[in-house]
């Protein structure tokens, strides 16, 4: 075909070997010719094939690359976030124990207080 995937070897000019006809006036050298652009265009549908292959395997590489990142990225927020969760939780033990010590004071403050108005009462 002109400017198609087979070549005009074997043809009539502008056809394709679809549109070949054996006849009388067919030689050996048009048959020759014929089998020669049907031997190219599976030569490069093989070609085509391959480089597709190529391009499939590179595509499930990227792939699994975007996967692993993906994963990566996941655990890495979620060791994030539990260390956020660690020091908030340590913030909140220290303020528990801040709070437990002034109620402490607040309650010696308290029974001080009511020793030295026992004192005086006596």
């Amino acid at each position: 075909t002109t400017g198609g995937i087979l070549g005009t070897n074997g043809a009539s000019s502008g056809s394709s070997i679809y549109g070949f006809t054996i006849g009388a006036s067919t030689t050996q050298a048009n048959i020759d010719n014929l089998l020669t652009d049907v031997e190219t265009a599976l030569k490069n549908m093989t070609t085509l094939g391959s480089q597709l292959g190529s391009l499939q395997q590179r595509v499930d590489i990227q792939t699994d690359f975007v996967s692993s990142l993906s994963d990566s990225i996941d655990s890495g927020i979620g060791r994030l976030v539990d260390a956020d969760m660690e020091e908030e939780s340590s913030k909140l033990s220290a303020l528990q124990t801040q709070q437990q010590l002034a109620i402490q004071s607040l309650s010696i403050a308290n029974s001080s207080s009511q020793n030295i108005l026992s004192l005086f009462r006596g």
